[in-house]
């Protein structure tokens, strides 16, 4: 085979490639999967995986070959107790953990405050310090700098900041925040293309809080040495961007509403020369495809809680001191935050659609539980004795009797779960496992309603459709006369 030459589909490497809930990442990830294609392997971008720790842990868990990163992210977060103050001691312990570490891509995207430009200059403030004089205004803080070790609490204690009236949210929706008047001061990234456009005055970081966020690549260390050869053509983003042309890609994914994908498969043809690759799928094909997921992710889920939940509501009607703990346990589990049971699965399952399964799982057992229990429980006695005195063993009256007398009880029940899982696995779009929540994502990131839409217009009408399917299920399953008895005691 020549030198240089793509290599047959079959033998080609994998590289899966990952990127942060915010459009830099997304972009400086498609640049990755642009030149690792480029050398013939097989990428795969996984858009838009939450946080930080979600990226991190899958990285060193093998879900991931590479992904961007921040030098000051990995100094104060990731390895924040190993006081970490050159690179060389940063490359030895990203090496520890079998990673490796690129050179800077070019440019330095750290973290400062910002303020409407009007409303800083009638107060006067300038720099971050200034803001201890003005405790009524309002912050409004992404909700990942609001717990990371070089965010808020560092940053309030070191400037001592007297401000209570501090709030967390989605880092692009904070700019529509300011926009509004809702916040007076929030997180900027220094490359944000926002800054300018929203009319931003960055405050001076006046006590150097903020340390050097110099934009570079993580990969494993043990893909590196088998791949060598794709690990140089990704290299080749090295000391490539300039901090200006980084904000200006911003602009155009972020202002112009181009696609990622685009932005960066135009800068990497004008200043590496590689041919231009942008593949779009249109609407409809969009759609199926996220459709397939949601549908894959719903489905595995609720018949895994079918087979679970029943037995287990047969059980609670059955034995009433059990039946209690069943029902405690499952509501408790339905209690935890949607969001929250995703991430706790991350380190148990990794990123994908097995953590989202898993997840809609559980919050599909109290619906169908519950419901089972009562159907059971519901029974008129003069049919359990008369079942009796006809000599049916349990297990007979339990399937020809019971469980077809409870079954609108038990349906009605999978129907609940099943709404419940159509609509909570748009969240399964943050840990990578697709679905609707893909499109509605990226709209709120781009702010733009029509991409929010055509994630949330199919899932409510899956909603519509999966409780029509479950009442023709009612109508072929439940006995005729059961219904119309049914309808007569409503």
């Amino acid at each position: 085979m020549a030198c240089g030459a793509p290599e047959p589909v079959d033998t080609a490497p994998e590289v899966r490639v990952g990127s942060k809930k915010f459009t830099e990442s997304v972009i400086l990830g498609e640049m990755v999967v642009r030149l690792a294609r480029a050398s013939g392997a097989r990428a795969v971008h996984r858009r838009e995986l939450g946080g930080t720790t979600v990226l991190w842990e899958a990285l060193k868990r093998g879900e991931l070959e590479l992904y961007p990163e921040y030098t000051g992210t990995l100094r104060q977060e990731l390895l924040a107790s190993r006081g970490l103050h050159s690179d060389a001691e940063l490359r030895k312990a990203l090496a520890a953990e079998g990673l490796g570490m690129s050179q800077p891509l070019g440019f330095n995207n750290t973290y400062a405050l910002g303020m409407k430009e009007a409303e800083a200059e009638r107060l006067g403030i300038r720099r971050i310090s200034d803001l201890r004089a003005h405790p009524e205004l309002r912050f409004g803080f992404s909700n990942e700098f609001m717990d990371r070790a070089d965010g808020w609490p560092a940053l309030r204690d070191r400037y001592q900041l007297p401000q209570r009236e501090v709030r967390g949210l989605d880092h692009d929706l904070a700019y529509r925040g300011m926009e509004s008047g809702a916040i007076q001061v929030t997180d900027l990234y220094s490359t944000d293309a926002e800054i300018a456009a929203y009319g931003l005055r960055v405050l001076e970081d006046d006590l150097r809080h903020f340390p050097a966020y110099e934009a570079v690549l993580l990969y494993r260390q043990d893909w590196a040495n088998r791949n060598p050869r794709v690990l140089e053509a990704v290299l080749r983003m090295e000391g490539l961007l300039s901090e200006r042309e980084m904000v200006q890609l911003n602009a155009r994914a972020r202002l112009e509403r181009i696609p990622e994908a685009q932005v960066a498969s135009e800068f990497l043809a004008r200043k590496l020369g590689l041919e231009p690759e942008v593949r779009t799928d249109g609407l409809g094909s969009r759609v199926w495809r996220r459709t397939r997921e949601h549908l894959f992710l719903v489905l595995v889920s609720l018949l895994g809680a079918v087979a679970v939940a029943v037995p287990l509501g047969v059980l609670a009607a059955k034995r009433a001191r059990v039946g209690r703990v069943v029902l405690g346990l499952a509501g408790i589990i339905q209690t935890v935050p949607s969001l929250a049971l995703l991430v706790v699965m991350i380190p148990l399952l990794g990123i994908g659609s097995r953590p989202a399964i898993v997840a809609l799982f559980l919050y599909g057992l109290l619906p169908i539980v519950r419901n089972t229990a009562a159907g059971l429980g519901g029974i008129p006695g003069d049919i359990r004795e008369s079942a009796e005195a006809l000599g049916l063993p349990p297990g007979a009256r339990l399937w020809r009797i019971e469980l077809p007398l409870a079954a609108p009880s038990i349906l009605a029940g999978i129907q609940t779960a099943a709404v419940i899982n159509v609509g909570t696995a748009t969240l399964g779009a943050l840990i990578g496992a697709g679905g609707y929540g893909q499109p509605i994502l990226t709209g709120i990131r781009l702010d733009d309603t029509g991409l929010i839409l055509e994630g949330a217009v199919p899932a409510a009408l899956l909603a519509l459709a999966v409780s029509a399917v479950f009442e023709l299920i009612e109508r072929l399953v439940v006995p005729r006369g059961l219904r119309v008895s049914q309808g007569q005691q409503e």
